[in-house]
């Protein structure tokens, strides 16, 4: 089975082995597996399998001399409810390098009884570390995601979302008497000890201010500190030209394209902030999103808004973004509807309905998925007869009757 960015799967054997293959190139890839809470964060250090920490204790995870990694999924131990699966460019600021370097790479996972799937990596630019993908639970039994997300900043900034405590400088040692050194994950290849990671920090790089997403790319946002900034998602849209005459009053009186989108929290809750039925939502408590209103016209400058507080980031699993028509025609391409995603210290990422023809009256625009405690946000653009198709579509399990605006 060959997989797509985001498509998920069941996994129905024990023991897996997971490995990152590519043409013979002179980069040199470093995999890892970072075991984590609901939280999306390791509980220790220990939990974090690589080539200097090589064998989980519980005896689940195992970094092979291949980069290769094991998973004995009836070994891992309960506080784990996510393996991620992970490549860095080893020395990549140094060196100037980043995975548009790497053509035809692609993530095989193989079982008991041979090849489960495998999954092609592309579309990569300045990434220099990638979730390649994630093993986690989902009630009760283990699912595998094809994430292929990247991030800029090499280990360091994977660790960093993993909950890993990585220094910025080396430490340098006390005066005389000299004090015992703490035991630490070393990442020196020639020294494969467990001590904490020294890494030097990236350097300083103007972001671009805008990135406009292709269908299927996935980019994350950038977390600065311990949290995430608010994530404001817009969206915009177009009036077909109005007719006049003597036909007037009985042409297309206009779209009222309303945004909403479907959520899913780490502790399982799930549901749909939408105008339709009043459910706007909360920022402050969950589900931590909310609607600011209702802009039936397609005239108000601002359209139509979803915030989402990102100091709540790691009780959020995923967020589905999408609109629907509620009145007037499915023209879809004279409504020309354009979706942002603005996060503090991220460029604004630009998602256009660029697909037209379709006379579905609903539309999944964007999914948002957790990785390591910030958000990948992937271009999806597909459309469906209505809302409940497209839950089916993505998993998510709601249960859906007609309703209508005040």
């Amino acid at each position: 089975m060959e997989l797509g960015k985001g498509q998920k799967i069941p996994l129905n054997e024990n023991f897996l082995t997971i490995k990152f293959e590519r043409p013979t190139s002179a980069l040199e890839i470093d995999t890892a597996a970072f075991l984590t809470q609901a939280n999306g964060k390791v509980a220790a250090d220990e939990d974090f399998v690589f080539y200097g920490n090589a064998r989980h204790h519980s005896g689940a995870v195992t970094h092979n001399d291949d980069d290769s990694i094991d998973i004995s999924l009836d070994k891992v131990p309960r506080h784990v409810e996510r393996i991620s699966l992970t490549a860095t460019i080893y020395d990549a600021d140094k060196r100037k390098q980043n995975f548009s370097m790497i053509r035809d790479a692609r993530l095989r996972i193989f079982g008991t009884r041979g090849e489960i799937a495998t999954f092609p990596l592309e579309n990569f630019s300045v990434e220099t570390a990638i979730v390649l993908g994630e093993v986690y639970r989902y009630k009760g039994a283990w699912k595998f995601n094809a994430t292929g997300a990247g991030f800029s900043g090499g280990l360091a900034a994977l660790c960093n979302n993993f909950g890993i405590e990585v220094s910025d400088v080396a430490p340098t040692p006390p005066p005389p008497p000299p004090a015992p050194p703490k035991p630490k994950i070393n990442t020196q290849r020639e020294k494969p000890r467990r001590e904490k990671i020294t890494i030097p920090p990236p350097p300083e790089s103007a972001p671009p201010k805008k990135v406009e997403l292709r269908k299927g790319q996935k980019v994350s946002l950038v977390k600065r500190g311990s949290s995430l900034g608010e994530i404001v998602i817009n969206l915009n849209w177009n009036q077909p030209p109005q007719k006049s005459g003597l036909f007037s009053r009985f042409a297309n009186k206009g779209i009222d394209l309303d945004l909403a989108c479907l959520f899913e929290l780490r502790d399982g809750t799930i549901g749909a902030i939408q105008a339709l039925g009043n459910h706007f939502g909360e920022l402050k408590y969950p589900p931590y999103i909310a609607l600011d209103g209702d802009d039936r016209t397609g005239e108000v400058a601002a359209g139509e808004t979803i915030r989402v507080n990102g100091k709540y980031a790691d009780k959020i699993r995923r967020i589905l973004i999408f609109t629907f028509i509620y009145s007037g025609a499915a023209n879809w391409e004279e409504a020309k509807g354009v979706v942002t995603v603005n996060c503090p210290g991220s460029p604004e990422l630009i998602v256009r309905m660029d697909e037209y023809g379709s006379k579905k009256r609903t539309c999944a625009i964007a999914l948002l998925e957790n990785v390591g405690g910030t958000f990948s946000v992937e271009k999806v653009v597909e459309f469906f007869d209505d809302s409940e198709q497209m839950d089916r579509a993505f998993d998510w399990g709601l249960r859906w009757t007609s309703g209508r605006k005040n």
